[in-house]
């Protein structure tokens, strides 16, 4: 195969035990097969790390990698991709950000940096095009994620990248994100985690090195043409400009399938005052676009007591109708905090609103009471605003009741006899689409390979929004073959270094003609779709080989068993037996979720599958 443009071909590889640097060659037939990013990532730790690898030890490795069309100024096409195995929940994990990192780590030269081993105290890694340096961290270990990156910007040019860890991952919260550019976060499953177990607090990468293509004239077409699609789309042309993300609070929860009180109801009544008309009446400030990106979707946004970045929608969401707060100022300074100290919102919000359950119905223990009213001086009840503050900071530097937060919900509930009030899959919690409204959220978070995402098969925007297309919500027939499609289609997206919004007015089409136009290999929708659908296989090969089975390809029991009782979703629950049998007909996988040997062959994955 002949691969002209795309990639530089190179992968730095750093031991921090060793305090050494390696620069490799990329096999070409890995690019050809996994494309970069997620997929890249996903093969090399697949590869790298031994069966039941600790994922907060030594011998876990963790990948930044970048896409094919990372650095060629393509709209939405800044993302890079964090792959490891997940201290959450043991899968394999890939967490994606956008920002600046990603092009400016393209620009070093490299594809991808490979992380392994375990520094004997705090460093961090300086990459100035082939030039790197692994640097004492001694001096800024014990700040936080914008601290950090004020220090560090000091010590590189201004279009240099900076991605870091907070407090919340020098502790090794569980659900520790990884912060660059201080607001944007490859942010769940933990991965800032990986990053504080190898005592590494920062990469910075820098350079002038283009990404190579093949035609610069078909680079150009494609381009325009996704930019064409992109500007007359009305989500990602106007709705997203206008209201961001947190347009969702409205859409959803007018269906009734906006999760709410740790998901024992669908509809948030006090909604109104967390609306995205309120959101941008009271605290927008300006949009704050991703490199080259035209549509915008993050805000700037201030209270009268601090200026940051964001909450999104799912932060809203977990901070607010998930712990029934309706005060908009305490969920945004939460989610000021969880920037600030590195925290996954989705897992924070979440795990407070199943510690509000678990206080409510009094499962606490004295010790965990105690160290309740230590923090915010009483006991925990859903609507306390004050509290979801206090306790963001509490998790972010692991202290007192905070330290028992940081497990995530499912230990949590399992430490006090109730893991029914994890609202999780494979560990990982639940994101703000309640499947009982919406079927095909169902069988998608199933049988995620990162757990409980709504980022893998993003079936809200058919099932609530009509686009790209509409279908019936509450059906289930017809469902796994859509999720299906969108799983493997979001594997290339993630892969290529593009937005998942991109999928709102293009498809896999477009994604082929612009890898086609970088690389100078001719690919159709299909065949690209085909190196998704390998991937996620992939993925699914790591799991099995790390225990997990078709019996996690599951849902919550409330979601299963216990229906709403109002709102436009009432009376319903999921039958996801019925959906998982043609899943695993269209995937191929026997009765046991194993894949079967002809898939394995028509996606060159046999020797892989031997390690299970």
């Amino acid at each position: 195969m002949q691969i002209k443009g795309g990639y530089h071909g190179k992968l730095l590889r750093v031991d921090l035990t060793k305090r050494t640097t390696k620069i490799e060659d990329i096999p070409k037939k890995l690019l050809f097969n996994y494309i970069g990013g997620r997929g890249l990532g996903s093969k090399y730790l697949f590869d790298e790390t031994p069966k039941n690898t600790d994922p907060l030890g030594e011998e876990n490795k963790l990948f930044f990698v970048t896409g094919a069309l990372n650095g060629i100024n393509a709209p939405t096409t800044s993302r890079y991709t964090v792959v490891t195995k997940a201290p959450l929940s043991g899968t394999i994990t890939s967490s994606s950000s956008g920002g600046h990192f990603g092009y400016a780590l393209k620009a070093t030269g490299f594809d991808a940096i490979a992380i392994e081993g375990k520094a004997s105290g705090p460093v961090y890694i300086l990459v100035d095009n082939q030039k790197v340096e692994i640097r004492d961290a001694s001096g800024i270990w014990g700040k936080d994620a914008h601290e950090t990156t004020d220090i560090l910007q000091k010590e590189c040019d201004d279009k240099a990248g900076i991605a870091c860890i907070g407090t919340a991952g020098e502790k090794q919260v569980l659900f520790a994100s990884i912060m660059n550019e201080k607001n944007h976060a490859a942010g769940r499953s933990g991965v800032g985690a990986v990053l504080g177990s190898k005592m590494l607090k920062a990469i910075i990468v820098q350079g002038d090195t283009k990404t190579p293509v093949a035609s610069e004239g078909a680079v150009k077409e494609a381009i325009d043409e996704w930019r064409r699609y992109i500007g007359e789309a009305p989500l990602t042309k106007d709705v997203l400009k206008e209201y961001g993300t947190p347009i969702l609070v409205n859409v959803v929860n007018n269906i009734g399938a906006y999760p709410t009180k740790n998901f024992q109801d669908g509809v948030f009544l006090n909604y109104p005052s967390t609306s995205p008309e309120t959101f941008k009446e009271l605290h927008f400030v300006k949009r704050s676009p991703c490199h080259g990106c035209p549509i915008g979707c993050a805000r700037i946004t201030q209270t009268l007591k601090a200026k940051g970045k964001g909450p999104e929608y799912e932060t809203i969401w977990a901070f607010g109708g998930l712990c029934l707060v309706d005060n908009l100022e305490k969920i945004i300074h939460a989610n000021y905090y969880c920037n600030q100290y590195g925290l996954d919102t989705i897992t924070t919000g979440s795990t407070i609103a199943c510690a509000m359950e678990l206080s409510e119905k009094g499962y606490f223990d004295d010790e965990a009471k105690k160290l309740m009213h230590d923090a915010i001086g009483r006991d925990l009840k859903f609507g306390d605003g004050d509290a979801i503050v206090t306790l963001s900071q509490k998790i972010g530097k692991s202290e007192g009741i905070g330290a028992i937060l940081g497990m995530g919900s499912k230990r949590l509930a399992e430490k006090y006899g109730h893991p029914e009030l994890s609202m999780s899959v494979k560990g990982l919690e639940l994101p703000a689409y309640d499947p009982r409204g919406l079927k095909g959220m169902a069988i998608s978070y199933a049988t995620c390979n990162r757990g409980g995402c709504h980022l893998r098969g993003y079936l809200v925007g058919t099932e609530a929004i009509a686009t790209p297309f509409e279908i019936d919500r509450f059906a289930s027939q017809g469902k796994p073959g859509i999720v299906k499609l969108f799983q493997d289609n979001t594997a290339v997206i993630d892969s290529l270094g593009a937005c998942i919004f991109t999928q709102f007015a293009i498809n896999p089409d477009h994604y082929a003609l612009l890898w086609s136009a970088v690389t100078g290999i001719e690919a159709s929708g299909k065949d690209i779709l085909k190196r998704g659908e390998r991937i996620w296989n992939l993925e699914r090969l790591y799991n099995l080989r790390e225990g997990f089975t078709i019996k996690d390809d599951t849902l919550p029991n409330r979601i299963l068993n216990e229906p709403f009782k109002f709102g436009h979703s009432k009376g319903i629950t999921v039958k996801l037996d019925e959906m998982m049998d043609e899943y695993l007909k269209l995937r191929k996988w026997d009765s046991e979720g194993k894949v079967s040997k002809e898939k394995l062959e028509e996606l060159e994955l046999l020797d892989e599958a031997k390690s299970y």
